[in-house]
């Protein structure tokens, strides 16, 4: 029996071993040193990209640079702004960083970006410091110079390091420009916003105040809450907030302006409304809805009157389907071939609109906004015929990266 238990060891222990042998071969084969170098410049990279994505800025630049100096193997890296003062160096506050050095990086950094051109000085202090090169290459956007990398090793660098400093300073420029690119969709997002509080009808306005003074003495409350629904409605479209907010807001917003018309319209102005509880925090553009239930109705139902108007919000899988639909007057499809989609009405006899029915408001506008946040499927669809009402619609994700309210 001890001999079977000896025979049955033997076996376990030469399993242990080839089980042991094979992990050690197949984690050789998965990381060789190739693919950790890989696997360390990419993190490394993703973690420069994370810092240099707000922009050149000091703060940024201070982030960035032990990544930059890791991605170059050098001994010493620094970073300057296009006027030639410096945001960050690495290592900062070390002995290596000499005034002889701080001096020589300045100037080489200034003939790197006058002549935008990667510049090499060897010996930039002296034969007798340790430094023995400084590499500086300029960081370029579209148009203009937006910084210099600099590099300082204590051995001449070959043409792999100087064709790496070259690489590094290209992927430097590529994240600053991308930080300005989405800068600049910011500022154009917020003046949009602008364009659109800008476009919010004064006729409408006027005709609230006329509809709420008519309450004053006949209906006093009815005035009040008129009143306080004005109130919040302005308060809303004009706050200072971002350039989102959640499909509930919206819906609400609405409904004040929706029940300040209907004030003035009385029993001719009917409102359905169908929304799915579950896309009622659905992030949309701010003032996205309000310009289209105001073209349903002024453009639709002012002219005849009254009718009915439509608002569905409705959860087909990983998207929020919105329609607004009026049964007013409709208009001519080939206006909107043209690309007038503001047009939504004909011009009068003498070929002119006037100041009330031809004011755009904005469907352009959020068009254009849809299309920039989500992407060039998400635009307005709008389906309308002479006589036949008006029916827009928009398609928006229930989720979208980098998107919040």
């Amino acid at each position: 029996m001890s001999g079977q238990l000896a025979v049955a060891l033997a076996v376990v222990a030469v399993l242990v071993v080839v089980i042991a042998v094979v992990l050690i071969r197949t984690r050789r084969v998965v990381s060789t040193p190739t693919e950790r170098a890989v696997h360390f410049a990419l993190q490394t990279a993703s973690r420069a990209a994370r810092s240099l994505r707000t922009g050149l800025s000091a703060e940024s630049a201070r982030d960035a640079v032990p990544h930059l100096r890791a991605l170059t193997a050098a001994d010493a890296v620094a970073l300057y702004d296009a006027h030639g003062a410096l945001l960050a160096r690495e290592p900062d506050d070390d002995p290596f960083w000499d005034t002889q050095l701080v001096a020589a990086a300045a100037d080489t950094a200034t003939i790197a970006d006058d002549d935008q051109r990667r510049v090499l000085v060897n010996d930039p202090c002296g034969t007798e410091s340790p430094v023995r090169a400084l590499v500086a290459a300029p960081l370029a956007g579209e148009d203009t110079s937006v910084g210099v990398l600099v590099v300082a090793t204590t051995h001449r660098p070959g043409p792999g390091m100087l064709g790496a400093v070259g690489e590094v300073a290209r992927y430097v420029s590529s994240q600053i420009e991308l930080a300005e690119l989405e800068a600049s969709r910011a500022r154009l997002d917020r003046a949009e916003v602008l364009a659109l509080r800008a476009q919010i009808s004064p006729h409408f306005i006027y005709n609230a105040l006329n509809t709420i003074a008519s309450f004053v003495r006949t209906d006093p409350d009815r005035a009040r809450e008129l009143i306080l629904d004005f109130a919040d409605f302005t308060r809303y479209s004009f706050r200072a907030a971002g350039e989102f907010t959640i499909l509930a807001d919206e819906l609400r917003n609405i409904d004040r302006y929706l029940t300040l018309e209907r004030a003035r319209f009385g029993p001719a102005l009917d409102v359905k409304l169908q929304v799915a509880p579950e896309v009622l925090n659905v992030v949309v553009p701010f003032l996205a809805l309000q310009p289209l239930v105001e073209n349903a109705v002024r453009h639709g139902l002012a002219g005849k009157g009254g009718g009915t108007i439509t608002i569905t919000a409705a959860d087909e899988g990983a998207d929020c389907v919105i329609t607004i639909e009026d049964d007013g007057v409709g208009m001519d499809p080939e206006l909107l071939r043209s690309g007038d989609i503001d047009a939504l009405d004909a011009p009068s006899a003498s070929g002119e609109r006037s100041e009330s029915d031809g004011a755009h408001v904005g469907l352009t506008n959020v068009d254009h906004r849809l299309r920039a946040a989500f992407g060039n499927d998400y635009g307005l669809v709008v389906d309308t015929g002479v006589g036949a009402g008006t029916r827009v619609g928009m398609r928006v994700p229930k989720f979208r990266a980098g998107i919040r309210a």
